[in-house]
């Protein structure tokens, strides 16, 4: 099987050169398979969502190379990995336009990737396949599809900018987050959500996650980052046995860090 994502000596520096120099990716070696569902934790600094950025094209990183689908991508720029990855962030504000109606965002998201001019088709056919994919949703929206997006919920919205977001499959999806700004009911239900659209599609999925219960639930492997190196990696039944104690205890033991708190984990 040819893996879906390969880093390898994946480097990043900030600032080089200066006082404020801060290296924190250092030597990111990873492999994952087609439809590894990936829950990542660290705490503040550790590199989770460089890392992610770094998958992205945010930014170009200084030494080593990505490889998407036998795609490499180390030098390509953000907006051409597009037709690759999709992303959603914490921010449920980001990723969809405000004063265009739920069905005008999805349209969009249709044709992601694609080369479009500056308008988008619409018909019988792609307006009842937008209902019927939102009303898996099981919110209501199916029913006000001409609603501009910025009416609604923080949670509503952020469960249809991750339908977007796997909308037409992506070789790779990033969660840099997703449920952080929500309150826990609603949290609970984008993570749901979030697992029934991975496992439909077998998306290959990276979910940074500050919930240690919730990177244990969900996926099928998980990465602890300390200091911008991977120093657990949790997989397959080791993932599903373990508990938040033992991850604990194997950060101690990978990183050599004493623990006071969870706080080293998931400042």
């Amino acid at each position: 099987m040819k893996p879906a994502l390969n880093i390898n000596n994946l480097h990043k520096t900030f600032f080089k050169g200066t006082i404020n120099e801060n290296h924190v990716l250092k030597g990111i070696d990873f492999t994952a398979n087609q439809g590894d569902f990936i829950t990542v934790i660290g705490g503040n600094g550790a590199g989770k969502s460089t890392l992610l950025n770094a998958i992205a094209g945010s930014f170009l990183t200084d030494e080593g190379s990505i490889l998407i689908d036998d795609v490499d991508v180390t030098k390509m720029p953000e907006h051409k990995r597009s037709k690759l990855i999709s992303r959603v962030f914490q921010d449920p504000r980001l990723g969809t336009a405000t004063r265009m109606t739920i069905e005008e965002n999805l349209a969009i998201a249709s044709i992601r990737g694609q080369k479009r001019g500056l308008k988008f088709g619409k018909n019988a056919k792609s307006t009842q396949f937008f209902h019927e994919q939102v009303k898996q949703l099981d919110l209501g929206l199916e029913d006000r599809m001409m609603m501009d997006m910025g009416l609604l919920s923080g949670g509503q919205r952020q469960a249809l900018t991750l339908l977007m977001a796997t909308l037409t499959a992506p070789k790779m999806l990033l969660l840099d987050e997703h449920t952080a700004a929500l309150d826990p009911k609603t949290a609970e239900q984008v993570l749901n959500l979030t697992q029934k659209l991975v496992e439909k599609q077998n998306l290959t999925t990276f979910m940074i996650t500050h919930n240690m219960q919730d990177a244990l639930r969900f996926g099928n492997r998980l990465i602890m980052l300390h200091q911008g190196q991977i120093v657990v990696d949790l997989k397959g039944e080791a993932k599903q046995k373990a508990s938040v104690h033992d991850l604990i205890e194997l950060f101690k033991e990978k990183s050599g860090t004493l623990v006071n708190d969870d706080a080293v984990l998931l400042g």
